[in-house]
């Protein structure tokens, strides 16, 4: 819908695939990232995500956040879209972090006030009007706390998380829904046991731009000054040579563990209700999800997940 109001969303879309992809080579024979491989069904994982994300967000306000070298995947994976999102193509990885940023900049250039949602594009949600519609209410909640990135957690199932986990603290309103963070633990194997309290982080984070690109400014200084200077450049023709020099000398960073952790004052848990949240970066989760879903993929013999490797 052309003209739409609401959230924008930013799909990270630029990952590798790390650990499964050894995984997908040898049972489906292809060599590319977890988010283009369709795992649990006939759509791929970033095909689910954008299904999900159109529940609440509408496709003129979503950008999927790549890299150059993903191109043709993403071109076969928007096949049949009627009205695809916007993709943002980055020159190279440079981490999660530049991943979300250099979108988030690109955002705040044309609606200073946005608020939006930012998700990974390999995971697996049962629930997901559930899950949308307390993005939204996270979003609404910022109305209170327009400062605040928040930061959805999932009830755990396991002692770990894929992507760490999150330690709520003292409640930030009445309801207690909305807390403070008392910790932002790492992924594993660096990530302690969960504590009692403790939630998945499921990486989906919800902000208003503004909040999200000035957390930028002061964990990752040089990044966001390069992206900044990008923003002079916009609109002309020479916009992609300035995002070609900026991520050339541009650090590396990965959005939790070298932006949002540093800083947890800045930062809000909403804790999901009624909603299954799992990563997809193993193959044992990848078995544990289709032992859920009692779902037998036409790759594959039904899968054991004590014979499958880490």
């Amino acid at each position: 819908m052309r003209g739409a109001t609401g959230p924008w969303a930013i799909v990270l879309s630029g990952g590798e695939g790390g650990a499964l992809r050894p995984f997908i080579r040898r049972v489906l024979g292809l060599d590319r990232p977890t988010q283009y491989v369709p795992l649990l069904g006939s759509r791929s994982p970033l095909r689910q995500t954008l299904d999900r994300l159109a529940l609440a967000v509408s496709v003129d306000r979503t950008v999927v956040s790549t890299v150059r070298s993903h191109t043709a995947y993403i071109t076969e994976a928007l096949q049949g879209c009627a009205s695809p999102p916007y993709v943002l193509v980055q020159p190279e990885d440079r981490g999660t972090a530049a991943g979300a940023l250099h979108p988030a900049h690109w955002i705040g250039r044309r609606d200073p006030g946005a608020t939006v949602v930012i998700v990974p594009s390999d995971h697996f949600i049962l629930g997901e009007a559930t899950l949308m519609a307390q993005v939204l209410d996270a979003a609404r909640a910022l109305d209170q706390h327009p400062g605040r990135v928040i930061l959805l957690g999932a009830p755990a199932t396991a002692p770990e998380g894929e992507d760490g986990w999150l330690e709520p603290g003292a409640p930030l309103d009445d309801d207690g829904v909305l807390t403070t963070v008392r910790r932002l633990w790492p992924r594993p194997p660096d990530a302690p046991v969960l504590a009692p309290d403790g939630l998945w982080n499921t990486a989906i984070v919800v902000a208003r731009v503004a909040a999200l690109v000035r957390l930028g400014e002061i964990a990752q200084p040089e990044m966001s000054a390069r992206l900044a200077r990008v923003g002079g450049f916009a609109g002309s023709d020479d916009e992609p040579a300035a995002v070609h020099q900026a991520y050339a000398l541009m650090p590396r960073a990965r959005l939790f563990d070298d932006l949002l952790a540093r800083h947890p004052e800045h930062l809000a848990v909403w804790p999901l209700q009624r909603v299954t949240w799992s990563g997809l970066g193993t193959a044992r989760r990848v078995a544990d999800v289709l032992t859920r879903l009692r779902v037998r993929p036409a790759w594959s013999e039904p899968v054991d997940p004590s014979a499958i490797a880490v």
